[in-house]
């Protein structure tokens, strides 16, 4: 397929700027991939397509505060640093990117904080905009992270909105966040409230958690018509042996298995085997799915309406049918629906 197969007409007033007051009241629509139904609900009436002892396979990944205010040595230009990955725990070395990106070479010091009070130096330029820093930090390891993240702001897109706000801390991160390392929000785990996981506890769904850290990559513009020549950038994947074993074991069962958000089934579909088996797995994908695709695990998919010409709208066109999709984010746009990771939900079945 190609990429303007996936361009729609997108206004920036159907775009979220702010979360629901709660979590579970966005608005849900329902797409029924074989007829191609399409139903309207609420986030909460997700149960009433659930049965016992189906599963939910959760992204369990922690957004950290990525994004920091600088200036650079000896000219004071600002200097915006976006933390992507932090490479040595020892050396205290961090892969980021910096805008702008002209006006940072190899050697700069760069200081942040009211009082300078924590300093950077670059010592490799890994991209046009990439670069490694080196943190110069006299502590432990947990002062210096506390330090870093004290100045750093969440990083929400730039699309929602330009700068961070209080709500963010909070909103733009799933209740069961638990393992640190993304630098996006995985959007469908965000309408997941207790009271909604304590009713899917009750009703006797299964639910279980891995974890894949959000990179830029989701967001970063396909830059080839032709899909098969595009690369997606890594990004680490935890799969436990008590996650692949309830997976498993749910499709043995013949029940369903929900993947919370396009990443969930990025995770599945990177370790599955040709017998159709999760695996346990700790390491690095760069999978990249879009249609036609034939999907091993997940019977069914939660996620957010996504950008024209994101890769997560190629994941979700590939699992319900492109047309079928596309035809469901028509409807959504003329009903209203909210788009982005602040907006409404999906669920394909």
């Amino acid at each position: 397929m190609k990429l303007s197969q996936f361009n729609y007409k997108l206004s920036t007033d159907h775009i979220a700027k702010y979360p629901q007051k709660y979590r579970d009241e966005s608005r849900l629509l329902v797409l029924h991939k074989d007829s191609g139904n399409i139903e309207h609900k609420l986030f909460k009436d997700i149960l009433d397509y659930t049965s016992e002892n189906d599963t939910f396979v959760f992204n369990n990944t922690k957004v950290f505060p990525a994004r920091l205010y600088g200036n650079k040595e000896k000219t004071g230009a600002e200097i915006e640093v976006f933390l992507l990955r932090e490479l040595n725990r020892e050396q205290r070395l961090w892969d980021v990117l910096v805008d702008p990106a002209r006006k940072i070479r190899i050697g700069n010091k760069l200081y942040f904080g009211e009082n300078d009070n924590l300093v950077a130096e670059v010592i490799d330029n890994t991209t046009s905009r990439g670069r490694t820093l080196r943190f110069l930090f006299d502590g432990t390891h947990e002062e210096f992270k506390s330090t870093l993240y004290k100045m750093g702001e969440m990083p929400i897109p730039r699309w929602i909105r330009q700068k961070a706000e209080a709500i963010d801390y909070e909103r733009y991160q799933t209740i069961y966040a638990q393992n640190e390392g993304a630098v996006a929000a995985p959007a469908a785990g965000l309408h997941f409230s207790r009271e909604l996981l304590k009713r899917i506890e009750i009703k006797g769904i299964n639910q279980t958690s891995l974890t894949l850290h959000m990179g830029l990559g989701n967001f970063r513009n396909v830059d080839v018509e032709d899909l098969s020549k595009h690369k997606m950038d890594s990004e680490q994947v935890i799969i436990p042996e008590d996650c692949a074993d309830m997976i498993n074991q749910t499709k043995i069962r013949g029940n369903k298995v929900f993947a919370i958000g396009v990443t969930v089934i990025k995770a599945m579909e990177t370790t599955v085997t040709t017998q159709k088996q999760i695996k346990p797995y700790n390491g690095w994908t760069n999978k990249f799915i879009f249609p036609p695709y034939s999907f091993s695990i997940a019977d069914a998919l939660v996620t957010n309406f996504q950008l024209p010409q994101s890769t997560m709208l190629m994941v979700a066109a590939a699992f319900g049918g492109y047309d079928k999709v596309m035809n469901a984010y028509d409807i959504a746009l003329k009903e209203g629906y909210k788009f982005g990771t602040y907006g409404d939900a999906l669920l394909i079945l």
